[in-house]
């Protein structure tokens, strides 16, 4: 008979366990005295003489080294400090040391710990001083010893716990078990030797300490940010990274490599395949949790998995890579959160997004399986890549949106985006994938009645067309395409492409004649409810007039690229003369989309025309403009003193907004809360003020977000400075 998992044990296959996770029972934590191997000990507890060394208390000194460490922020009661940087701990002892009193630090972290693991470090002082981690005396006041510790650069990064540790009476005498003395060691993008370091000082504050982002959605001709809060700091977010990690039972001494940490928790942040921390959801039924759009950033999240073990419902691109970015600062590893906008999905990692159209030129939505998303986020890390050849460290791609496998899990990362750039795909993890979102091919192709596809024309500047993050100290976008790919059409555009194509990239070569008609779209910003006009634009370069059977296919669609709801179609017909632009305005009018939305803000219209033997085609994506909250702040902006906050909404459509959520939530300032409205009417205004209390000073934001059944995406914010108290 099977015995049940939790009863299995390791004999036969390891001498201990696998240590993965990093809290333990005091119960189970090392004695308080610990007899050397060398010495017979003794039958009974050491008796102490009034002469005998022994420790009265532990100061970890937090007023001191926090700031040092730039961990002040930190909502926690422990010291939380950065791996290859000194700390200093004062000790009290019950009389002045002398020169033959021998003591040491012990640092441990999860269970068995082990010296030769990492996990277990005792860090010792005077003759016997070496080891991993650094140690010296730097000063001496009577009973009072102030000493220096050094943890090594690559030291395992999570929560330790501290003893001090006496020789007397053939043994160790310990400390007893103090929770107040545990302690956080975590990446150090300060200190050179550390793999997670990062060059620049502005880019330090940015990348690690801004617990407020920017995050880029819309389309590239309509870019849209959203606040997120990344919440690195707030209370019990350490911890429950911290949890994420033990959930996935990565070993203990895996935990210092930076490089395993970010590709594991690429994993976790979804919940395929290890009960990670979101739950992906591309659809209209949220009813099972909440929808992505209705999140105000990272900490409600985080705290709700911790508290309950259970992935959070629902997550999408952005959601994902704004819960890895706090995950990934919160550790002290650089991140930063990237959106493509045109990013290629779902092509098995070639070069080829084939969009299918009938013979008479309409699309051919069954056949059609590749899909462009308007935009797709995920982060960079910035870390050392000993494991590769030189010049392929810094920013690593790092996705935790579950597309594609990746070594049998849904994870994707770090890819080298130096390695993207240059075609180089053969370096782990993922360059294939990576390089294929920012570099593939939109094919059009006609299917005749055998399902033979015919090519008629390729872009190969939609997909990749803007990749941006927001700048350093700056809520702008930073536009990063350079980073990623060559000009198009350049020399090393082309040098980059062969040498993709030299590790199994396949790219499309048909050779196309240069069509001598084409067809462009244009339209202004609409706001829902208004109605859409497109300026389409057909040009005829020939010397003979041309006309044009055209067609226009309109739908509402995901972000995604799929189809949600198809509305749309109609047939015109357009002389052009030649060497002529001939210009045909069409209207949609709101009564014709809006009743296809649901909770999409996006339409997708594509224009096909036949004249001869060209056929011509243009797409172009609106994403619906919706109305924004109104914020103010009211108080003394200071650090401890009472402030309000006050968020206001007019619904301006004629139709009621039922099941409403407003949520608002500021870091450093008030934690995420909530308001439920069952309806709001038409015209009528709602209005919510709140108190708040400033943990933080400096530059602060509150971000607000309404979600309704009927409307999504309405958002709003407030910056406010916190001087000290």
């Amino acid at each position: 008979m099977s015995r049940p998992a939790s009863e299995v044990n390791y004999r036969g296959r390891y001498s201990e366990p696998v240590p993965t996770s990093n809290l333990v029972n005091d119960e189970e934590d090392f004695p308080e005295f610990e007899p050397f191997e060398d010495t017979p000990g003794p039958r009974g507890w050491p008796m102490a003489d009034s002469s005998s060394l022994a420790v009265q208390s532990v100061d970890m000194c937090q007023q001191i080294n926090k700031p040092n460490h730039f961990t002040t922020a930190y909502d926690t009661n422990n010291l939380v400090i950065r791996r290859g940087q000194e700390f200093v701990v004062r000790l009290i002892f019950n009389r002045p040391l002398t020169q033959g009193d021998d003591f040491q630090v012990e640092f441990l972290i999860g269970a068995n710990p082990s010296p030769n693991k990492g996990s277990l470090v005792a860090v010792a002082f005077g003759a016997r001083s070496g080891g991993p981690w650094l140690g010296h005396i730097l000063e001496m006041q009577g009973q009072s010893v102030l000493v220096g510790i050094t943890p090594a650069a690559n030291a395992i990064v999570g929560k330790f716990r501290t003893y001090v540790a006496i020789a007397a009476g053939g043994g160790m005498q310990r400390t007893r078990r103090d929770a107040t003395t545990d302690m956080y060691l975590l990446f150090n993008a300060w200190c050179p030797n550390d793999a997670a370091f990062y060059p620049d000082a502005a880019g330090r504050m940015e990348y690690v300490l801004n617990d407020l982002g920017v995050i880029f959605q819309g389309s590239a001709k309509a870019m849209s940010q959203r606040n997120w809060i990344f919440g690195q700091f707030e209370r019990g977010i350490l911890d429950a990274c911290i949890y994420i990690l033990d959930s996935s039972r990565m070993p203990i001494y895996n935990r210092g490599d930076v490089i395993k940490m970010v590709r594991k928790a690429s994993a976790m942040m979804n919940s395929q395949d290890d009960n990670g921390v979101c739950v992906g959801n591309w659809s209209d039924d949220y009813s099972m949790g909440k929808p992505p759009t209705s999140w105000t950033g990272s900490v409600k999240i985080l705290q709700q998995y911790a508290n309950t073990g259970v992935p959070v419902c629902f997550a999408q691109c952005w959601v994902f890579a704004g819960v890895l970015n706090t995950f990934l600062r919160c550790l002290g590893i650089p991140a930063r959160v990237i959106t493509n906008f045109n990013s290629a999905h779902d092509n098995t990692g070639n070069l080829k997004t084939e969009l299918i159209f009938k013979p008479d030129g309409t699309p051919d939505r069954r056949n059609t399986r590749d899909s462009i998303w308007n935009y797709h986020c995920w982060n960079e890390v910035f870390i050392v890549r000993p494991d590769l050849p030189p010049g392929l460290g810094g920013w690593q791609v790092v996705d935790a949106t579950p597309q594609e496998t990746s070594d049998g899990l849904y994870r994707c990362g770090p890819s080298p985006v130096s390695a993207i750039r240059s075609g180089v795909l053969c370096h782990p993890y993922d360059c294939g994938f990576v390089f294929a979102e920012v570099n593939s091919d939109v094919i059009y192709c006609k299917r005749d009645r055998y399902g033979t596809l015919s090519p008629f024309r390729v872009d190969k500047t939609y997909v990749g067309e803007i990749i941006c993050t927001k700048a350093i100290g700056s809520p702008a976008p930073e536009f990063v395409t350079q980073n990623y790919k060559p000009r198009e059409g350049s020399a090393e555009d082309r040098a980059t492409m062969a040498q993709a194509e030299k590790y199994g990239c396949e790219r499309d070569h048909s050779e196309l004649h240069d069509s001598e008609l084409s067809v462009t779209i244009h339209t202004p910003k609409v706001r829902l409810s208004d109605d859409v006009n497109l300026a389409v634009d057909f040009s005829n370069q020939s010397d003979a007039p041309k006309t044009v059977k055209a067609h226009l296919a309109g739908s509402v669609i995901f972000y995604t690229g799929v189809t949600a709801n198809h509305f749309k179609d109609e047939d015109f017909n357009v002389t052009v003369p030649a060497s002529h632009t001939e210009r045909v305005m069409l209207k949609i009018k709101a009564q014709e989309y809006m009743p296809h939305l649901g909770s999409q803000l996006t339409l997708h219209f594509i224009v096909t025309g036949q004249a001869e033997e060209q056929s011509v085609t243009a797409i172009e994506v609106i994403d619906l403009e919706t109305p924004t909250l109104t914020m103010t702040v009211s108080g003394l902006p200071q650090v401890q003193q009472e402030m309000f906050v006050t968020v206001s909404f007019t619904n301006p459509f004629n139709f009621p907004l039922h099941n409403v959520e407003l949520a608002m939530e500021g870091a450093g300032l008030m934690n995420c809360r909530t308001r439920f409205y069952s309806v709001i009417e038409s015209l009528a205004t709602v209005s919510w003020k709140e108190s708040l209390i400033p943990r933080l000073e400096g530059h602060r934001c509150i971000v607000a977000v309404l979600d309704s059944s009927d409307l999504r995406q309405v958002r709003g914010s407030v910056d406010v400075v916190i001087s000290k108290a």
